[in-house]
């Protein structure tokens, strides 16, 4: 059902894929930004991108759960980071890995940003998974 392609062609991504192919017929989901708010609507982990990072994939587990998929479906995401910093970036994208999000691997882009929709937050994560 989905079928993840390296290209031999280009340099070999460390941990995700350059592209992921779905059949037609196949439901997906797509998936608004994940963010790092507990379900008060408070930022969790003020300051910290890794602890926010963390609740951001807790947060993109439960999107996923409601619409009746899970991380191993996950076909893309954007990780956002505000900052500039590549070890920030570098260590949100462990807490990516550590989640089993990039197992597959899916095809993913790494971005620093300016700044992010909520006051205090550091990381949003948005997602393209299959429906099984």
């Amino acid at each position: 059902m989905i079928r993840r392609v390296t290209v031999p062609a280009l340099f070999p991504p460390p941990t995700y894929s350059h592209a992921s192919v779905v059949e037609a017929g196949t439901k997906l989901a797509f998936l608004a930004g994940s963010v790092p708010l507990d379900a008060e609507g408070r930022i969790v982990g003020e300051g910290d991108p890794v602890r926010q990072a963390e609740q951001v994939m807790a947060n993109l587990q439960e999107q996923l759960r409601a619409v009746g998929s899970d991380l191993g479906h996950v076909l893309h995401t954007d990780v956002y980071v505000a900052s500039g910093e590549t070890s920030v970036l570098s260590a949100v994208w462990e807490v990516v890995e550590a989640s089993g999000l990039s197992t597959g691997p899916h095809s993913s882009t790494l971005l620093g940003v300016a700044c992010l929709g909520y006051s205090g937050q550091l990381v949003e994560i948005t997602a393209t998974a299959v429906v099984p």
